[in-house]
C-alpha cells in the first residue's frame, strides 16, 4: 500500500464525514439562529433555552436523513472492502 493510497482513502473519509454531518450541523445552526433572534426580540436571556429545540431538530433531522447517511457510509465501506485486495501487497 503506497502513501498516495493512504492519503486518498483519508481524503475520501474526511470528505464523507463532512458531507454526512453538514446537513445536521446546518439544521442546528438555523434553529440556534432562530432561537437567538427570538431571545433578542423578547429580551429573554436564558442560556439553556436553545438546547432543547436544537436537540429536537437534530433528532428530527436524523430521522429524516438517516437512510441517506447510512447509504453514504455503507457505500464507502463497500468500496473499501471491494478494493481490499489492492491494498495488500
Amino acid at each position: 500500500m503506497t502513501e498516495q493510497q493512504v492519503i486518498d482513502m483519508a481524503r475520501e473519509a474526511i470528505f464523507l464525514i463532512i458531507k454526512v454531518s453538514a446537513p445536521l450541523l446546518l439544521i442546528s445552526l438555523v434553529v440556534g439562529l432562530i432561537i437567538s433572534i427570538f431571545q433578542t426580540i423578547t429580551s429573554i436571556q436564558e442560556q439553556t433555552l436553545t438546547f432543547v429545540p436544537k436537540i429536537l431538530a437534530v433528532f428530527l433531522g436524523i430521522m429524516v436523513l438517516g437512510s441517506w447517511i447510512m447509504n453514504n457510509i455503507t457505500g464507502f465501506m463497500e468500496d473499501l472492502w471491494g478494493s481490499f485486495s489492492q491494498y495488500i501487497r
